[in-house]
């Protein structure tokens, strides 16, 4: 069993919201997705997904773009990105996700010795895009994140963390989300939001003791990454 990771996908099709808008790399992306994922995946691995699965507006629209993901080998972890306007309650999400797939919200789940637990995240005070607005969503996420590693399963051995939006902001100063993974001893952060220009500001490697990659599907050529 091996651990990957592939944020992203910005799936659409029931929706028309064609992704080659910002760039060729994003040319019939969905197929590429589907080839690079069956050479690299097996039905014994995991696939963290940190969100922006799919255009859709509601559950019914997304149904398409999640049996995409599901007819792909391995198990699939999801959590919620700014754009998954689909994603309504989380007992109406994992009544209609597909076999092999799980939701996150205020929970964790283990593999093997490994609790992954996570959250949307938000803007980070300080960043270029942060107002007062989004204070309060800041805060709401931040408490949603130890939540999830609350509930994490004590007799796992590592607590890895999934985020959609980066944990920091562009400056990579200290923030909420940091915080709470420094406390319960979180290793492993992944996340996705960041395209184009922003993959210069993203947070890679080991930084405060945990090691942070960014896994939006452009950055990573449309594969997905293994972390173990």
């Amino acid at each position: 069993m091996q651990i990957f990771a592939l944020g992203d996908p910005h799936l659409s099709f029931t929706s028309d919201k064609p992704m080659d808008i910002f760039g060729d790399r994003w040319i019939n992306h969905a197929e590429t997705i589907r080839q690079l994922w069956t050479e690299t995946v097996t039905k014994e691995d995991w696939v963290l997904v940190p969100g922006d699965i799919s255009w859709a507006m509601n559950l019914a629209e997304a149904k398409s773009d999640l049996d995409f993901l599901s007819e792909l080998p391995g198990q699939k972890i999801l959590v919620r990105g700014n754009h998954d306007y689909w994603w309504s309650t989380i007992s109406k999400v994992r009544k209609i996700l597909p076999a092999g797939m799980h939701a996150l919200q205020n929970d964790s789940i283990r593999i093997g010795d490994i609790a992954v637990c996570g959250t949307r995240g938000w803007e980070i005070p300080g960043g270029y895009h942060f107002t007062e607005h989004d204070q309060n969503v800041y805060e709401r996420e931040v408490h949603r994140l130890e939540l999830s590693l609350q509930a994490a399963d004590p007799q796992a051995k590592e607590r890895w963390v999934m985020l959609h939006y980066p944990p920091t902001n562009e400056k990579h100063e200290n923030s909420g989300f940091l915080d709470v993974m420094k406390r319960y001893g979180v290793t492993v952060c992944i996340y996705g939001h960041l395209h184009g220009d922003g993959h210069k500001n993203a947070l890679q490697g080991e930084f405060e003791g945990i090691r942070f990659y960014l896994t939006a599907c452009d950055y990573l050529g449309f594969q997905p990454l293994k972390l173990r």
